[in-house]
């Protein structure tokens, strides 16, 4: 019988090589076997379509590639969700999230999306291709806490710093963390433009979006 790990890493697997119908075997038996599921699709889906991004980056896989690695990641992620454990807070705390403007590529920030909204997030997504200012116009909106933004272009990372420059302006910086993240972005990048933090992947965005509203206070 596999133990817990050696499930996690054949998930991961299968996404990376798009067997779509060996991550849902997986995802049934991470319940059959009462495996946390958060953890699951953490250590193994999510894990899977952080390598297959990489491998894009590095153009051993194109878009249909990904776009198959997707669909295995939502196959078990169908499975896996209604399994967990949403920890309830009196208050849901509420991100918003999208692609900045000039880039089309959602796959890592829908990836994001789920993680923070498993993990008992309230998210308001806005899609991809997005202008910095219906960023900042949607976080006063809803009163989100958190404004996370992605891209994977290296031509698009100054919109990231136009939503910052309009939260200055506008004299409502302190009211909001940015998180920034994607293929180009790094943490010497999120210093620059000064963000609150820069995530390598989705698990860690949510890692850092609780360090960020003082879970552990």
């Amino acid at each position: 019988m596999p133990n817990k790990e050696e499930i996690f890493k054949k998930l991961s697997d299968a996404v990376v090589e798009m067997e779509e119908q060996e991550v849902e075997d997986l995802a049934n038996e991470v319940i059959r076997q009462g495996f946390d599921a958060y953890e699951a699709i953490d250590k193994g889906l999510a894990d899977g379509m952080d390598r297959a991004g990489q491998l894009f980056e590095e153009e051993e896989y194109f878009i249909p590639e990904l776009l198959m690695c997707s669909d295995a990641m939502y196959s078990g992620l169908e499975i896996l969700k209604p399994h967990i454990a949403v920890q309830e807070h009196e208050v849901k705390h509420k991100v918003v999230i999208g692609v900045i403007e000039g880039d089309t590529h959602d796959i890592g920030k829908n990836l994001v999306k789920i993680m923070l909204e498993t993990s008992g997030f309230e998210v308001f997504d806005l899609g991809r291709d997005i202008p910095p200012v219906a960023f900042v116009e949607k976080a006063k909106e809803t009163g989100a806490e958190i404004i996370a933004l992605s891209t994977l272009m290296t031509t698009t990372m100054d919109g990231m710093e136009s939503v910052i420059q309009i939260l200055e302006n506008e004299k409502i910086r302190k009211q909001f963390k940015v998180i920034i993240g994607g293929g180009p972005i790094s943490q010497g990048f999120a210093n620059k433009i000064g963000a609150d933090g820069y995530a390598v992947n989705a698990a860690e965005a949510v890692r850092l979006a609780w360090r960020l509203i003082g879970r552990a206070s």
